[in-house]
């Protein structure tokens, strides 16, 4: 049986530390969908997954309500879950609404964020930066760790934009894309950090126009890679090779 301790990292879905074993088994499992070991369309057999982690049946099957509540997972007939498919049609729809929120949000951003604002931006990008991108495919501590830095920078980023909901919806398509942007990265080359240095830069520069492009650009190039890598169509993505 493995051992509890393999469960004592992670984030919450907003980005917190863990701090209950209901909390820890949630974000390993959400860790594994993420990072595509749990491919997507893949049927989740919960009593091996709760042999590997060393937990209960009921422990993994309250974390799958909660994804299938997020929309990482869908529930099936006799209790059982399947990871959410994931296809081109609605990588599009994900990658073309996250363009036009994120880029309302950073406009309000840069519009309304003072000097504390400029320091969490370059902060967030600094850590993020010093931190190498981990493989593909391997859920722990350090594909934690490189998520959390990932998502606090994009966050900072548009923090000052003043409204909860936008904040709250734009946090519901960033989940959502994950799974797409971790089946990209190892597809083809790119320069990730040079991307986020060059949105960094453009926000701190109050240059909305720049920025806008800049983070637009960030975004649509995952769905690019992916869309290039499998063609297009609305077929479903059961998994991409690495080359």
């Amino acid at each position: 049986m493995s051992s509890p301790s393999r469960l004592t990292f992670g984030l919450t879905a907003d980005g917190q530390p863990v701090r209950s074993l209901t909390s820890a088994v949630l974000a390993h499992v959400r860790a594994e969908i993420l990072s595509c070991r749990l491919k997507p369309g893949e049927k989740v057999l919960i009593s091996l997954l709760a042999r590997r982690l060393g937990v209960s049946l009921s422990a993994v099957r309250e974390a799958l309500s909660r994804l299938a509540a997020e929309g990482l997972v869908r529930a099936e007939d006799q209790r059982g879950f399947r990871v959410t498919p994931v296809s081109i049609e609605d990588l599009r729809d994900i990658t073309r609404t996250r363009v036009d929120l994120e880029g309302l949000a950073l406009r309000r951003a840069i519009e309304l964020g003072d000097a504390r604002w400029e320091e969490r931006v370059r902060a967030a990008h600094d850590a993020l930066a010093a931190t190498p991108l981990p493989p593909r495919g391997e859920p722990g501590p350090s594909f934690e760790r490189w998520r959390m830095l990932h998502q606090q920078f994009h966050l900072a980023l548009v923090s000052a934009c003043g409204s909860e909901w936008l904040l709250r919806f734009r946090h519901i398509l960033f989940e959502q894309s994950e799974r797409y942007r971790f089946l990209a990265y190892s597809v083809r080359p790119r320069d990730i950090e040079g991307e986020h240095r060059m949105i960094m830069q453009a926000t701190l520069d109050r240059d909305i126009e720049a920025a806008i492009e800049a983070l637009g650009d960030h975004l649509a190039l995952t769905a690019d890679i992916i869309i290039d890598s499998i063609g297009s169509g609305p077929r479903i993505i059961a998994s991409i090779p690495d080359e």
